[in-house]
């Protein structure tokens, strides 16, 4: 039986407890339901009585949350769960540096961090390779983080322009009968793109870069018999290629440039029968220098923690779907 232990945990205003322990005692309901020890809360003081071992985690993961908090970020319920699941996976030393990397800060003046390990590994590869394909389910980041990484890029002078493409209407990209000029039939689908270069940039900015071609939008066809210098590009959807559209665009890349190629491969949108293009560049790109795969995962999603409850829940189900079908 280990040694029982007694540690007072002392935050420095009602502020500051407030942040920690949330509205409602919000933050404060997540440890005591997820640590076996006692934990009370007494105005700006908490007393935790357990276990050493549960002790030593619920102490740990307060002091990462009061660091997050001293550095100036709004302290969520992702945080909190987040550094419990760490914390109980005997990862909790990765927190500090995890929430005190500022990748970019935005027009709006938000810092922009990865806010999960899988996170860090993403932006890692994009640093340290030419191509890096980002593939994970909604929510992970995957394609906001790439933009992020653009802008910073084209920000430090690394490259001289913003390159992005997506399949359009089931990779089929039929564009012509979509009213208005090529730009118009192909906003609609790069939307998610866009909302990110609105919150990064600022629409004025964004707008005084795509009028300079600073930034450029365009349908994946449409990137055929180019050759990319001093680009960052990014390819979103990337499920929705066939194999030759993916090697195409792979071999677009030019001197001085970076690729990112996101998609998640269980929304593919191509006819049944036709392989992805993202599932097997893969495969084919596994051992290639300069490039990496990365695998975001339902644990690195950002959103409402329900979504990530979504997204484990349609994991599940699709594993016992192909028990059944293997039976």
């Amino acid at each position: 039986m280990q040694e029982i232990a007694e540690k007072k945990f002392s935050l420095e205003d009602k502020k500051t407890a407030l942040a920690l322990l949330g509205y409602n005692d919000e933050y404060f309901n997540a440890f005591c339901k997820e640590f076996h020890c006692q934990i009370t809360s007494r105005g700006d003081e908490i007393m935790i009585k357990g276990e050493c071992s549960e002790v030593i985690k619920v102490e740990k993961v307060l002091q990462e949350l009061l660091f997050l908090h001293k550095q100036g970020n709004t302290i969520t319920m992702h945080e909190v769960r987040y550094s419990i699941d760490l914390v109980n996976k005997g990862k909790g030393d990765s927190l500090h540096h995890l929430f005190s990397e500022v990748i970019l800060v935005t027009a709006k003046g938000r810092q922009v961090k990865p806010k999960t390990l899988g996170q860090r590994v993403y932006l890692d590869a994009i640093k340290q390779n030419y191509i890096t394909l980002g593939i994970g389910p909604a929510g992970t980041g995957k394609t906001y983080l790439a933009v992020v990484m653009a802008v910073a890029a084209l920000r430090n002078k690394e490259v001289e322009r913003i390159v992005l493409t997506r399949p359009a209407v089931e990779a089929g990209e039929r564009l012509g009968f979509l009213p208005g000029d090529l730009q118009d039939k192909v906003d609609p689908y790069l939307r998610p793109l866009y909302d990110a270069l609105y919150d990064i940039l600022g629409v004025e900015t964004f707008q005084k870069f795509m009028s300079k071609n600073i930034i450029e939008v365009a349908p994946l066809a449409y990137m055929r018999g180019r050759t990319l210098d001093d680009s960052f590009v990014i390819l979103d959807e990337a499920q929705n290629t066939t194999t030759q559209q993916m090697k195409m665009f792979l071999t677009r890349l030019g001197f001085g440039s970076k690729m990112v190629v996101t998609g998640d491969l269980t929304q593919t949108d191509l006819p049944r029968g036709v392989l992805s293009g993202l599932a097997e560049a893969q495969a084919v790109l596994a051992n290639v220098e300069g490039i990496q795969c990365i695998h975001l995962e339902a644990g690195d999603v950002i959103r409402h923690e329900v979504v990530g409850r979504i997204v484990r829940a349609y994991d599940l189900y699709g594993q016992k779907n192909a028990m059944q079908t293997e039976k």
